[in-house]
């Protein structure tokens, strides 16, 4: 038989990473359109950017992206933002977003990948999640007080942040805010020296629901399904 099962997880390897990098292309474009080319006055651009550089996406496709995205060349972005709301197996709810430039290509794409769930009308779930402008960042000066940085740049609440994105000599911070100011939250934050590690609004749940291992698998599972689409954007869901 040799060894053709390795050919084939390369291949299902190179396709995840054509998909994460398209995805992650559609969010620069997206960003240079709303915010302008300049990611040091686009805290949006900026992180996705970031982003970008950490999935080893080339530079010639970066640049394109941020010309496209800003109207530099004779390519329009027509990429729309779609919700869809419902729930995963057991009760879970779940909010999807999309990109697409084609609506109604996607909606049909993602009633099929309800089919484990249950999809609902739109603002059907809006009432378990908080929708908000949401800032993690770092700072090189570990006794910063980040309290006092929310406050003057205007953001309502600061949690502590860890993981592989706040280098060992940093301190990280989840800054958030009401969607309306978080373009002037973000540049506060990046004025007072905070690395912008992501500048975006999520929809962050209310009560999460715990569930036996058998379970969570399942949902998980029914998530990262929803997750390969190659129109959506981002996935959240009210799992503990």
């Amino acid at each position: 038989m040799g060894a053709q099962w390795k050919q084939a997880l390369r291949e299902v390897n190179a396709q995840k990473k054509g998909k994460i990098t398209g995805k992650l292309v559609r969010e620069i474009m997206v960003a240079a359109k709303l915010g302008g080319p300049d990611p040091a006055l686009n805290a949006r651009l900026y992180a996705a950017l970031e982003g970008a550089r950490k999935a080893s996406v080339t530079r010639d496709t970066i640049d394109r992206a941020i010309k496209k995205g800003s109207g530099q060349l004779d390519e329009k972005v027509t990429y729309e933002s779609v919700t869809f709301e419902g729930f995963a197996p057991h009760r879970v709810p779940v909010v999807v977003e999309c990109l697409t430039d084609n609506r109604n290509r996607t909606a049909p794409e993602i009633r099929v990948l309800f089919k484990d769930g249950q999809l609902g009308q739109p603002g059907s779930m809006a009432f378990l999640f908080d929708h908000l402008g949401v800032v993690e960042a770092s700072h090189s000066d570990k006794t910063r007080d980040a309290e006092s940085d929310a406050i003057e740049a205007g953001a309502d609440n600061v949690t502590p942040l860890t993981g592989e994105d706040v280098p060992e000599d940093h301190q990280g911070s989840t800054f958030t805010c009401a969607t309306t100011v978080l373009d002037a939250v973000s540049k506060a934050l990046v004025k007072a020296g905070w690395k912008t590690i992501a500048s975006e609004m999520r929809y962050l749940v209310k009560t999460p629901i715990e569930l036996p291992e058998a379970q969570r698998k399942e949902v998980v599972d029914f998530l990262n399904a929803l997750d390969d689409n190659d129109d959506v954007h981002r996935v959240y869901a009210g799992l503990k």
